[in-house]
């Protein structure tokens, strides 16, 4: 496989993101489904933005292991949450699961008025080897 960034400018390095990333000879691609704070039980979080951003980051680790792929083979990560302002707040969390699993991803990030249950953050990837 190969893998092309595209970043017209600088700025977005500091944001952990890139503009765009065209993929050539692809051997295979995963699509994994909105990853929340919710238990092997099924039960969702209750408890504030920053322990819901790490544990629906360790839910979508454990999919993605799950499928015999690696976090760095993330091309896009969307990002849904009811509290942009908490989540920029605790930004860091997310910044440095990035850079630790050295990752380079296409990312959006949305607000939506309500989640599942009591959840406050999703994140949906797409990923390619």
């Amino acid at each position: 496989m190969e893998k092309r960034t595209i970043n017209p400018w600088q700025w977005q390095e500091a944001r952990n993101y890139v503009q765009a990333i065209e993929v050539k000879n692809v051997e295979s691609t995963l699509y994994v489904s909105g990853q929340t704070a919710i238990d092997a039980d099924g039960v969702s979080s209750k408890e504030d933005m920053r322990s819901q951003i790490f544990e629906a980051l360790e839910n979508l680790e454990k999919v993605i292991h799950e499928a015999d792929y690696k976090c760095k083979d993330i091309v896009r990560l969307n990002i849904y949450t009811t509290s942009s302002q908490d989540l920029f707040n605790n930004f860091d969390v997310f910044q440095n699961w990035v850079i630790k699993n050295d990752i380079k991803q296409t990312s959006t990030v949305l607000e939506v008025q309500v989640l599942f249950e009591t959840l406050k953050v999703e994140f949906e990837a797409t990923l390619a080897k």
